[in-house]
């Protein structure tokens, strides 16, 4: 696995830096963020080894992060359950030993600084919502994500994912990259409005932001509630961990 070292802007020793991670089903990426969690080096970026054990996927990011700046803590995007540090779901990584594995200590160790975990969805939002009212954060990437917030507020994560969204398959299969491949663009859009659709009834969301790598395949029109977010949210938000 290969990653692509660029340019960095000169670090300071004035502003504390987050090492933030963003674990994809299709990507490992990682950049070093300012307290305004502005990017002090273009991020990197490696394939994930989907399917190896979570000690490989750990030394994978050892090597990844060797090559950016120095930094004080560590926050970390994971694409499933987490709670206390702790992974309890991760449903497209291929590999049963994610149930209970302690990646924040696994990382801690193998890093030398403090370490903060969240779920993926969780942490792209925290860059994106504005902090008033309901908001809501969906994205499509390898899967499907979820995470609500109440006027600025990270809400309990609810696995919306894996719950039944039609012909018993679940929102994640639905909607997942595997599932956009196999029907096509047009069908994969019917079914990401009739989940908005559905969403809304369940939330009553005052906005949602929609992120993840397949955002940017959605055909239709939006409505002046509704928002893409850039992919890089899923880094940047990483700093709020810290606050």
């Amino acid at each position: 696995m290969k990653a692509t070292l660029v340019a960095c802007h000169p670090v300071t020793a004035t502003t504390l830096h987050t090492l933030a991670i963003d674990i994809g089903g299709s990507g490992l990426k990682a950049s070093v963020l300012d307290d305004k969690g502005e990017m002090v080096c273009d991020r990197v970026r490696i394939d994930t080894p989907v399917g190896s054990h979570p000690d490989e996927i750990v030394r994978a990011l050892v090597t990844l992060c060797d090559q950016l700046p120095p930094f004080d803590r560590i926050a970390v995007g994971f694409p499933g359950m987490v709670r206390d540090g702790i992974v309890r779901t991760a449903p497209n990584l291929g590999h049963d030993a994610w149930a209970g594995y302690p990646l924040a200590l696994e990382l801690e160790r193998n890093l030398q600084k403090p370490a903060r975990l969240a779920n993926d969805a969780d942490v792209q939002g925290l860059a994106a919502i504005a902090g008033k009212g309901l908001e809501m954060v969906i994205t499509l990437g390898t899967g499907f994500g979820t995470s609500l917030y109440l006027d600025g507020k990270l809400c309990p994560h609810l696995e919306l994912a894996h719950l039944p969204f039609r012909k018993g398959e679940t929102f994640d299969v639905q909607l997942g990259d595997a599932a956009r491949k196999d029907v096509g663009s047009k069908k994969w859009n019917k079914r990401v409005r009739k989940a908005i659709a559905l969403l809304r009834t369940l939330t009553h969301f005052d906005h949602l932001y929609i992120g993840g790598g397949n955002a940017r395949k959605i055909d239709f029109e939006l409505p002046a509630d509704i928002s893409l977010v850039d992919n890089s949210a899923g880094i940047c938000g990483g700093v709020h961990l810290w606050r």
